[in-house]
């Protein structure tokens, strides 16, 4: 008996699901793709339980018939390609025909569809068990998948939670809405609405939707061509930028896709724009003759190979760079006058808010003894025994012997670097990276230690993208185990009412801004490497910066302080804090010592 056998349809598809249907994402994206296909104006999505439960999407397109909706959950089923000369000239987003049967396979399914001639209603139970109905006659098909994975439990099991899920459709909702502004893309968790677009063609306006009106105000159109290539959309101010590259979204003929060459090429024109580690906001729809174009490499079709991937390139800097060195990137200040102070004041504390009395109550703030501020009767560095001795009580010494022996600094060379001695020889210390250390080290310290916080006057409002709202209310209880006070404030927005009193209060609001970063990252939480973030984070925020100026007090306040850390080798994120060349290495060079 032969041992090789052709495997039947269910086990077929189930097979396919494995890699069209991951998460409840991949559910929504496959029936919002055919709904775009099926020319519709007005897409809604409504979900029970992130998706989990159920998946509804209606929309307003041509419809089926009957015999065109039996078929369509037949496998490599598809009304977009007809010969393989199609293959290679692909405008629809859809055309593998692995979808619908996939979906069907591993979850309960019910279509009501139609063309407006004759109308259909199909149910299936784990992509069998088929059954067609009459239904009415209204345009349009309307597709409910319910129970997803109910027949893969293991597949169940590795769903994220809710709010990751949910997070994950909300974002791609958000990329559809940008690829779109035509359609009417309507959003629902829970009967709760989470996206409404109004469909007008506006893109500025879905920008507006989505992320609100501060960054809608901070971008910038672009547009250009060449060639090969058309390009158009906004890019973000540089002060404008993201923690993550998810707020990058690139479009190719109204297709949503990740391409990290093309990612890293956008995030290149910021250089020198924006700090490391932090990525604007794009919207970039670039519109090609498909032929140039490969979108068959993957089945959730959402990596792509082009043909002459250098000439987008130079486009794309030439328009963003272009628009950058144009523009005046001088941030504007807002200043708050007495009605807008009042007004947020009502607005956030609906009791009785007296500012006099909050502000007569206030605690002073006790500075950090590592954030290098120096005392202003303390304006010369002197050599005598009593300024010794004082300076030395300042330093705040522990009990432990110091891993490193007494260096005497000789003075600062690029603005970046303390060159030190002792009787072992040279040393070079970057002023960043060890300032950084032993404050990481102190901030830690007192997030162990102090419980105290500090309330701010008038509370921080954030405003996020609706999936990263729905990230960090999930975590608001990280936040408020580590001594944030934080509540939702409406939409898609938090208030900050206080912080903890580790963090220094004149860099309270770019820390914070940071931490919020990190909250709403997707992927698996880790709250171990979260308490190690926000530690570095905000040590990098309250240390000395490379290229600055500092004082001899501020260089023998580095040297001495980095000696009694636990380790003073390296900063929190890895870098050398320290290098040296020993006496004999030194007169080794100098020809004083030979071999």
């Amino acid at each position: 008996m032969s041992k090789i056998q052709v495997m039947d349809e269910l086990l077929a598809n189930k097979i396919a699901a494995g890699e069209v249907v991951e998460k409840t994402m991949n559910v929504v994206k496959e029936l919002v793709e055919n709904s775009i296909d099926a020319e519709a104006t007005e897409i809604k999505i409504e979900l029970v339980d992130s998706g989990v439960k159920e998946i509804t999407v209606s929309d307003d397109g041509i419809g089926m018939d009957e015999e065109d909706a039996i078929l369509a959950f037949e496998r490599h089923a598809t009304s977009k390609l007809k010969n393989l000369d199609d293959l290679f000239y692909i405008e629809s987003l859809g055309f593998r025909g692995e979808a619908l049967p996939s979906i069907a396979s591993v979850s309960n399914v019910r279509l009501k569809t139609s063309n407006g001639k004759t109308g259909t209603l199909l149910t299936l139970s784990g992509g069998k068990d088929l059954k067609v109905e009459r239904a009415d006659l209204q345009k349009g098909t309307t597709i409910t998948v319910s129970d997803l994975f109910y027949n893969t439990p293991v597949r169940l099991k590795y769903l994220k939670n809710l709010y990751v899920e949910l997070a994950n459709i909300v974002e791609y909702i958000n990329k559809m809405a940008l690829s779109y502004p035509n359609i009417k893309f309507t959003l629902i968790n829970n009967d709760k609405v989470i996206l409404k677009t109004d469909g007008n063609g506006d893109l500025l306006k879905v920008i507006y939707e989505i992320y609100g009106i501060d960054i809608t105000k901070k971008m910038i159109p672009i547009s250009g061509e060449n060639d090969d290539y058309l390009i158009n959309g906004f890019v973000s101010y540089p002060e404008v930028t993201k923690g993550n590259r998810n707020s990058i979204t690139t479009l190719v003929n109204g297709r949503v896709i990740k391409n990290n060459e093309l990612n890293k090429c956008i995030v290149d024109c910021y250089h020198t724009y924006i700090h490391k580690g932090r990525f604007p906001i794009i919207i970039l729809n670039i519109e090609v003759d498909p032929i140039l174009v490969d979108i068959n490499i993957h089945p959730t079709k959402m990596d792509i190979k082009f043909s002459k991937m250098d000439t987008l390139k130079e486009l794309i800097i030439e328009e963003i760079t272009g628009k950058l060195e144009q523009i005046n990137l001088i941030p504007e200040v807002t200043v708050r006058d007495s009605y807008s102070v009042s007004e947020v004041s009502r607005q956030i504390h609906k009791d009785d808010f007296n500012i006099k009395e909050e502000i007569k109550e206030d605690k002073a703030y006790e500075e950090l003894q590592l954030d290098f501020e120096v005392k202003e009767e303390k304006k010369e560095y002197q050599s005598s025994k009593e300024e010794e001795e004082e300076k030395e009580q300042k330093i705040e010494k522990p009990k432990k012997e110091p891993r490193i022996k007494k260096m005497i600094s000789r003075g600062v060379v690029l603005l970046t670097y303390i060159v030190a001695e002792n009787e072992d020889g040279m040393y070079l210390i970057d002023q960043h990276a060890a300032a950084e250390r032993i404050n990481y080290e102190k901030v830690l310290k007192q997030m162990k230690e102090s419980k105290e916080k500090t309330d701010l006057l008038i509370p921080m409002k954030i405003e996020l993208r609706p999936d990263e709202f729905i990230l960090a209310k999930d975590r608001f209880e990280v936040l408020e185990k580590n001594g944030f006070e934080v509540e939702e404030f409406g939409g898609n927005t938090m208030i900050i009412r206080s912080h903890p009193s580790w963090i220094p209060e004149e860099k309270s609001e770019d820390i914070i801004r940071r931490l919020i970063d990190i909250i709403i990252e997707k992927g698996n939480f880790d709250y171990d490497q979260f308490i190690w973030r926000m530690a570095a984070t905000t040590a990098c925020r309250m240390s000395v910066m490379a290229n600055t100026y500092i004082s001899k007090e501020e260089e023998d306040w580095i040297l001495e302080n980095i000696r009694y850390c636990e380790n003073p080798f390296t900063c929190p994120h890895g870098r050398p804090t320290i290098i040296t060349y020993s006496k004999y290495e030194l007169e080794k060079l100098f020809k004083r010592q030979l071999d």
